[in-house]
């Protein structure tokens, strides 16, 4: 209990000393300086700095007779003032922060530095593709020159969780796709076909993409990133092929 308030005042911004002064003076009452180096086991030779860093931070007062005396103010009237001091202090860097730091930063023209990954192996982008689907709120550009069974199977139950919660997937494959992945995507996704594709990737939510680079069957580097550029001119690019390519009926599988 009592380690228990010292923490809680040191965490207000009393110092280890102050806080114990504090409480030792919460159980004395009213006390003398030596009163109160003795129980709290403050030097002291630092009680009188102790007792007057309290009464500045508005938490003890003192009683004008000799020896002088001090006695703590309530601890809830004691914290509202510490908590007006507080306010008082943002306002002021905020102030500072808005009228100095801000046309600082605007002058230099800092941005926020946008990660880019390279991902490296079949793995470690399945995880990634995982992760960002799970994070999809409203649509999601899928082109894909190459997909193997195993990949469709990984990333077939997030798809599809992804459309139960109102995801748009659009899907561009290219004509020599297995026709067993093309029913399968069909059945939750809108589908087109291209004759060739070069390079393909994820957007999601025109924010962040994974990007495979590289001819159809030949994917030489894979990357993810939140660069708004590159995300932007990902994502007209993909428009572009969706607007030429060939709808897959969804009745396709069924034939």
């Amino acid at each position: 209990m009592a380690e228990r308030i010292i923490n809680t005042l040191r965490e207000i911004g009393l110092t280890d000393y102050e806080a114990r002064a504090y409480k030792s003076l919460l159980e004395l009452g009213v006390a003398t300086a030596s009163q109160v180096s003795e129980h709290a086991e403050i030097p002291y030779s630092k009680i009188y700095e102790v007792l007057n860093s309290l009464g500045r931070k508005g938490w003890i007062e003192t009683q004008d007779e000799r020896p002088r005396k001090y006695y703590p103010k309530p601890p809830t009237e004691a914290l509202e003032a510490t908590r007006l001091k507080i306010e008082d202090r943002i306002k002021a860097w905020e102030k500072a922060i808005r009228d100095e730091v801000q046309p600082l930063y605007e002058r230099r023209e800092i941005r926020e530095r946008p990660d880019i990954w390279i991902l490296r192996g079949e793995n470690t982008t399945i995880a990634k593709v995982k992760d960002l689907l799970e994070g999809v709120r409203e649509e999601v550009m899928i082109a894909a020159p190459q997909l193997t069974r195993g990949l469709i199977e990984a990333v077939t139950p997030t798809l599809e969780r992804t459309v139960e919660s109102g995801v748009r997937i659009l899907v561009l494959l290219s004509k020599g796709t297995d026709p067993a992945i093309l029913r399968v995507l069909s059945g939750f996704a809108e589908v087109r076909l291209r004759d060739h594709l070069f390079g393909g990737g994820i957007i999601a939510d025109g924010r962040e993409a994974i990007l495979v680079l590289g001819e159809e069957n030949k994917p030489s580097l894979t990357i993810w990133s939140d660069h708004s550029g590159l995300v932007k001119f990902a994502k007209e690019y993909f428009q572009n092929l969706w607007e030429t390519a060939e709808p897959y009926p969804r009745d396709a599988g069924d034939r």
